[in-house]
């Protein structure tokens, strides 16, 4: 993780429709010296409003809000595909869970946490990480194992959005992630963010692997 003290103040939006828990929440991130609040709102539509305009690196999201904070996710990810999107919220339902990693959430954060390790957590997500509370891991795991398995037929790139086949079709030409970025004028972590969540999707343990899959795939 690089040092948070060197990294330039990082811009987000915060969405919630509870107004002091987003106050407060706003006032430590803004406390911390680390993140710039440029927007602030209260559902999903405010959510994808503002970071259609502001394109922040981050956006803080409550699922259980007006529109619902999953529909926000997949606005959020048309209108601004480099912004890092991260839960904020109080469900612990594994279906939640699922859903909004699914979508495109880069982090699922409990709002139990403090200032101190949410604001540690967010600075990890923008280093590229990703993040499920610890209580909710070890039960999301369990959970993605009782899945059922694929319909004959279907395979785990059907799972893949038109963004991530873009870029590993690339990516299976042979091109990095910067040259990626470059051709298709996207942050070079943007790129490895995308990556993560491609080699999630087709259980693939590196890009070597996750090429070779897609030449495979789409040479069929």
């Amino acid at each position: 993780m690089s040092d948070p003290e060197t990294r330039p103040m990082a811009q987000l939006v915060v969405v919630d429709d509870h107004p002091l828990y987003r106050s407060g929440v706003i006032r430590s991130l803004a406390e911390s010296g680390l993140f710039e609040v440029v927007g602030e709102g209260a559902s999903a539509a405010e959510a994808v409003t503002l970071c259609a305009a502001l394109k922040p690196a981050l956006a803080l999201v409550d699922i259980s809000m007006p529109g619902n904070g999953l529909t926000a996710i997949r606005g959020i990810a048309g209108v601004a595909p480099a912004t890092l999107i991260v839960m904020l919220t109080v469900s612990e339902q594994d279906d939640d869970i699922m859903a909004a990693l699914s979508a495109g959430a880069r982090g699922y954060i409990l709002k139990g946490v403090g200032a101190g390790e949410l604001i540690t957590t967010l600075s990890s997500i923008l280093d590229g990480e990703s993040y499920v509370a610890p209580s909710l891991a070890a039960r999301l795991l369990v959970a993605l194992h009782a899945q059922p398995p694929l319909v004959a037929g279907r395979t785990p790139f059907e799972a893949l959005t038109a963004r991530e086949e873009q870029i590993l079709k690339l990516v299976s030409s042979g091109m990095s992630n910067k040259e990626v970025g470059r051709r298709l004028d996207l942050q070079e972590k943007t790129v490895k963010h995308y990556m993560t969540s491609i080699l999630q999707k087709l259980q693939a343990r590196n890009r070597v692997e996750a090429a070779v899959m897609a030449r495979e795939h789409w040479r069929s």
